[in-house]
């Protein structure tokens, strides 16, 4: 990794760290301040106990309400630090999983579509999770660290050469910690990646399940080899991770402990008295575990790093495709219009990325009016581009080049999403929501449910509905239940009867959509289902992602 990358990486870092913790920042400080102070009362209780072992006059009741103090401050200092510590911690993780979900809800299609939902997933459970396992533990950090600073200082107070041999001890142990780290690292950014290859098995071996199920090779292919190749990476490049760490760890620990036999052995030498040597002995033995404490954050700091900067380059990247503003998330956001005259595509062109070498698909350039009112079939091949069509009239793709119009009015960034909002959708490959948008329209859903022959599999509890467990077919009926409630000027459907019996498929071309036409609704019907093509307005047929027909349809007899 370059030097310029690592900074670039750094910044990005920090600008997302500072961004998240400015609604915090006078709980951190006041939290790491407590912590600190803690700390700093833990080394001053050590000088307090050193100091009652050799005084003369014992243990006083100045030094015993001395004593006292320091311990509830030291132990009253860390829980309070840590219950802050707790407090700030779970709020910005709170933060930064509802940043991350508005940003992915922000973003466009395309960009989501290109990222691939397994690593996003991968983002949203495993990096922010590693984030809050290091949030959780970073008041122990600050006392571990303050303990340390106040320990030093306390020896620095006994005698300049057990400051000197102690600090050159923990030099060397930070230089061990240091070459240690650079293969560590190393390792956990390509644990990373292999985690983003194990969230793609694990969505392989549920969303096909019932393909590997019946396909012994292939169970046996994405199990024994694929996911389990991902899972042993892992575990194999933690294992070296966390094998450089321990030797190091030992290292350090060897260190402190030859300080301390070269006090007992030359404390004649050093001309050093058996106070002096008694009491850095015992600060010795006892910031051992403060340091160790902070030499063991290194590796969750590390991956914590990994992740944030994982975390930042995903809100980077969606947030360059879009404004901020673009999308509203919030309920009392102005009310888009509810009714339309026409909606115009002028040469508009969409084209996906090249990949592997190969030729993209290319969209257009398409000239295309819809009227309000009208019945539109899309046909066309498997590939020819009829859904690729339908997310550009949506407003889910930006044209390329060319336009979308909006009764006249050319579509721009700040009212995309106005626009999306007049289309009601029943995708191919849909998401089946099991709550109502509008609890208020649940009286309303009865009758919907009941056209659509559903009512006795599916009851409305509430604000959601009893259950979505229903076959492919009884799905898409209830995908359409929420497109009738939300009573949007355009209904857009992508093969929705391809899944229905053949009553059902009669019954949704000639009753389903006339009526809804009836209603107003201007109605955008991709189709493969040539025998109601009779049914539109309009036929438009789309051939290697152009129009080559356009024609009013043919009433069948």
């Amino acid at each position: 990794m370059s030097t310029e990358k690592s900074n670039h990486d750094f910044r990005i870092l920090m600008s997302e760290a500072f961004r998240l913790l400015r609604p915090f920042w006078i709980l951190t400080l006041f939290g790491t301040a407590v912590g600190a102070l803690s700390g700093l009362a833990t080394a001053w209780l050590l000088a307090t106990i050193n100091r009652g072992l050799h005084d003369p006059q014992g243990a006083t009741w100045t030094l015993l309400a001395e004593f006292l103090g320091l311990c509830l401050l030291s132990v009253g200092g860390a829980a309070i630090a840590g219950a802050l510590n707790s407090i700030i911690g779970q709020r910005l993780i709170a933060a930064l999983r509802k940043d991350i979900s508005a940003r992915i809800l922000r973003a466009p299609i395309a960009a989501l579509e290109a990222f691939r939902s397994h690593r996003i997933m991968a983002v949203l459970t495993n990096d922010v999770d590693t984030v809050s396992a290091f949030t959780f533990n970073f008041s122990g950090y600050a006392i571990a660290f303050a303990v340390t600073v106040g320990s030093f200082i306390y020896l620095l107070t006994l005698s300049l050469v057990v400051f000197l041999l102690a600090l050159v001890s923990l030099g060397l142990g930070v230089a061990i910690n240091i070459i240690a780290k650079r293969g560590w690292i190393r390792d956990y950014e390509d644990v990373r990646v292999a985690q983003d290859d194990l969230h793609k098995q694990y969505r392989a071996i549920i969303d096909g399940a019932k393909e590997l199920k019946i396909n012994r090779a292939r169970r046996a292919r994405v199990h024994g080899v694929l996911l389990s190749a991902a899972a042993d990476r892992i575990a194999a490049l933690k294992s070296r991770a966390m094998r450089l760490f321990w030797v190091a760890d030992a290292a350090g620990s060897a260190v402190f402990f030859a300080v301390i036999g070269l006090l007992l052995a030359w404390r004649h030498a050093f001309g050093i008295d058996a106070g002096v040597v008694s009491g850095a002995v015992i600060v010795l033995l006892y910031v051992k575990g403060p340091v160790e404490r902070i030499a063991g954050a290194l590796p969750i700091l590390d991956q914590a790093r990994v992740s944030f900067r994982r975390i930042a380059e995903l809100s980077t990247e969606l947030d360059q495709h879009e404004p901020n503003h673009a999308i509203a998330l919030v309920t009392d956001a102005p009310p888009p219009p509810r009714t339309i005259r026409l909606i115009e595509l002028q040469g508009a062109t969409y084209a996906f990325p090249t990949r592997y070498g190969r030729s993209p698909f290319r969209l257009g350039p398409i000239n295309l009016t819809i009227r309000a009112g009208e019945m539109l079939f899309i046909i066309g091949e498997n590939g020819s581009g009829k859904t690729t069509l339908v997310k550009l009239l949506l407003g889910l793709y930006v044209p390329q080049d060319g336009a979308i119009l909006f009764d006249g009015e050319r579509l721009t960034p700040e009212s995309r999403d106005d626009y999306r909002q007049l289309f009601s959708t029943v995708f191919s490959d849909y998401y089946l929501f099991d709550d109502l948008a509008d609890s208020a329209l649940s009286e309303d859903a009865q009758p919907y449910l009941e056209r659509l022959g559903i009512a006795q599999r599916v009851k409305i509890e509430g604000d959601r509905f009893s259950t979505t467990d229903l076959s492919t077919g009884q799905r898409k009926r209830l995908a359409l239940v929420h497109a009738y409630l939300e009573r949007r000027p355009i209904l857009v459907t992508d093969e929705w009867a391809a899944d229905q019996d053949p009553e059902f498929r009669r019954i949704f071309y000639e009753e389903l959509l006339p009526d809804l036409k009836a209603q107003g609704r201007t109605l955008i019907v991709i189709s493969h289902d040539d025998r109601y093509f009779g049914a539109a307005d309009r036929v438009v047929r789309l051939s290697e992602g152009k129009i080559i027909e356009d024609r009013h349809a043919t009433v069948r007899s």
